[in-house]
């Protein structure tokens, strides 16, 4: 099964529910390499979902010392594709390996690094 890391609204019990149809079991961990800042998203549906329309977003950094906290969840390959149609425009998903040793799914800026 795959592992998903989350360090915004797919740690929400509502999200959960509305996505998955259930409440997921985490345990936490961290992105070793990745920043974070704020995303604005403009999608009305997502916002509605979500409750807000400034969300967190990482970005790869390389840097071991940077690093965000999170929850990392045990899901099915068909919650995977249900978390890859939740997820708004401007989120990639990416494969990284955690803190724990263990390689999980992500979604990551997808924007072009700006100069």
């Amino acid at each position: 099964m795959p592992l998903l890391f989350s360090y915004g609204t797919l740690r929400q019990e509502a999200v959960q529910l509305s996505t998955f149809g259930r409440v997921l079991r985490g345990h936490p961990d961290q992105l070793v390499g990745f920043e974070q800042s704020v995303f604005r998203i403009e999608d009305p549906a997502f916002v509605a979902t979500s409750g807000k329309a400034d969300h967190t977003i990482v970005r790869f950094t390389g840097r071991n010392e940077d690093r965000v906290s999170g929850m990392v969840f045990e899901i099915s390959d068909s919650e995977l594709a249900r978390s890859d149609e939740y997820e708004p425009v401007g989120y990639t998903r990416i494969e990284t390996t955690l803190a724990s040793g263990n390689h999980a799914w992500v979604y990551a800026d997808s924007r072009p690094r700006s100069a």
